[in-house]
């Protein structure tokens, strides 16, 4: 079984909660979707609420993730035979494992994999994608197949779960789904920097006429990019 995966969370901190899951799920010719939102018992920040556009009263009552349908589904299919495909996976494994989920079988990461078949993309984030491939070409005919209507394509997290089935797909074409599997564990030497003072340019270029930016980059954002920082490394150290 494919399991497609978007969350919406309190925040990007290891201290915040899922708010937010939805969930496509696709087995052969048979298919069904899940979005739900959960209370985690962590308050929603006017920032996360500005970006997610889920607010404490919309979550107030509703179950807790392991009292969801959500929950249920994924514990169901948590075996070696269904993969789990997210866009930068590492953050909703963490997640999951923050409220007691702890995945046991494949993963596939649209994001690393994407770092990997298509370099030349000048950014990486699931919404540039989405108009860079043009995937919103194919997403209104497959949003009414998961309970979607147009207008609810891409603004919460089971629109951006079917963009993730979408990208998916187009990476499908490229390599096989073994091959993305194996491309998920691989870290990824980056080639141009996609924000900062240098944004644009190749990463190598910037390893030779300014060595102390790539250095102050690693000392000093902690939440670096773990293929950026690996990129960084190679460059500085060889």
């Amino acid at each position: 079984m494919l399991i497609f995966l978007d969350l919406e969370t309190t925040g990007l901190q290891c201290s915040d909660k899922i708010c937010s899951i939805g969930i496509i799920a696709v087995d052969k010719e048979e298919s069904l979707s899940i979005y739900e939102l959960v209370n985690e018992g962590k308050k929603i920040p006017a920032e996360a609420s500005s970006i997610n556009h889920i607010t404490n009263e919309m979550i107030k009552g509703r179950p807790s993730l392991k009292e969801s349908s959500a929950w249920k589904f994924l514990s169901e299919h948590n075996h070696e035979s269904s993969t789990l495909i997210a866009h930068n996976i590492d953050f909703d494994l963490g997640m999951l494992e923050s409220s007691g989920f702890v995945w046991q079988g494949k993963t596939i990461d649209t994001l690393r994999v994407t770092k990997h078949l298509m370099p030349e993309c000048e950014q990486f984030s699931l919404q540039f994608l989405r108009y860079e491939l043009k995937l919103y070409r194919d997403e209104l005919q497959e949003a009414f197949k998961y309970g979607l209507d147009g207008g609810g394509v891409a603004h919460n997290a089971l629109g951006d779960a079917l963009c993730v089935k979408l990208l998916y797909e187009s990476l499908l074409q490229i390599k096989e789904h073994d091959t993305l599997v194996e491309l998920t564990q691989k870290n990824v030497l980056m080639q141009k920097f996609d924000f900062g003072k240098y944004s644009g340019r190749y990463i190598e270029e910037i390893s030779m006429c300014d060595r102390g930016y790539l250095e102050w980059m690693l000392s000093n954002i902690s939440d670096l990019d773990e293929d950026m920082r690996y990129t960084l490394k190679r460059y500085l150290h060889g």
